[in-house]
């Protein structure tokens, strides 16, 4: 098979269906009530939401306005910004010993949320970044069907599971974070190796501000939690959620529906620094509050 072939078969038929998997592996771990904890305890839901869906976009916006950034980077990082969370906030959120419940719930919404805001904010970007007429203009529509395939579908399949095979959906919730984590990661190696020409200077451009961007959103999650007073678990799984975004759905975007592996830099590059400050993150955590009172912390049964 030719280089070309397997290009186009990763982008359009792989990357899809890995995704597909992940998040019906979410729809796994997800039940009715994880959605009606937005009502019942709105104060930490809505503190994680705004995180995420409001905080976060304005963030990229602003450092990819200000920065000196080829239009294709920009657009990269917007790419990011629009697809918070995913499962491996939630591994994290685990590692971490943060309210896991919280951070599903956060994750769970905040990926039905975006199916109808992402095409809208993207055509926006398109034309702020690259001019307006520019060639990668998406129809909204058709954007927000394929993404309710990828996202909607499998996470409503998932629950299914979960109801009707619990046992299946616990047995496999476990592997399938882990499978999120090694399909991320050899996406990256693939697509480090194909663009290899291009890997380090795009380090060198995108780096400062994938760096930038994830760790002043931490720290913008952390400090709004503790602001409002909430416990340690709560503030550990909203930094987390703000900080570690959904780069699979961000490079298959860029791959897929706009073709440009340009843009997929930016979700590649952050994620390799995104997984290097979660774990000092988790580190400092572990040092400041101690093993022992780290793991209390999680079995406490404060409400979100």
């Amino acid at each position: 098979m030719e280089n070309t072939e397997l290009v186009t078969m990763v982008n359009t038929q792989i990357v899809p269906i890995c995704i597909f998997l992940i998040m019906m592996g979410m729809g796994m771990s997800l039940v009715l009530n994880d959605f009606k904890r937005i009502f019942k305890f709105p104060k930490a839901v809505s503190i994680g939401l705004t995180n995420q869906l409001f905080i976060l976009p304005i963030v990229g916006f602003t450092l990819a306005s200000i920065m000196p950034l080829e239009p294709e980077y920009a657009i990269g990082v917007m790419l990011l910004v629009m697809c918070p969370g995913g499962t491996t906030s939630n591994m994290f959120t685990h590692i971490a010993k943060g309210d896991v419940a919280l951070s599903v719930t956060m994750t769970a919404i905040a990926s039905i949320l975006t199916v109808f805001s992402i095409p809208i904010i993207l055509n926006l970007s398109l034309t702020h970044f690259m001019g307006a007429g520019n060639e990668f203009s998406l129809p909204i529509i058709k954007t927000m069907l394929n993404l309710m395939s990828l996202t909607i579908l499998p996470i409503s399949i998932g629950m299914l599971i979960n109801r009707y095979a619990s046992t299946v959906a616990k047995k496999s919730q476990a592997y399938v974070s882990k499978f999120g984590i090694v399909f991320l990661t050899l996406l990256i190696i693939f697509l480090t190796y194909v663009q290899r020409d291009m890997f380090i200077p795009a380090m060198i451009a995108v780096g400062p501000i994938s760096l930038l961007l994830n760790v002043s959103t931490m720290i913008l999650g952390y400090f709004s939690a503790k602001w409002f007073k909430l416990n340690t678990a709560q503030k550990t799984s909203i930094t987390l959620e703000v900080g570690l975004q959904n780069s699979t759905l961000s490079m298959f975007m860029a791959l897929s529906l706009l073709a440009n592996y340009k843009m997929s830099f930016v979700p590649a590059i952050y994620t390799m620094l995104m997984f290097f400050t979660a774990g000092l993150f988790i580190k400092i955590l572990r040092v400041r509050h101690g093993t022992k009172k780290v793991e209390a912390i999680d079995n406490q049964t404060n409400p979100i």
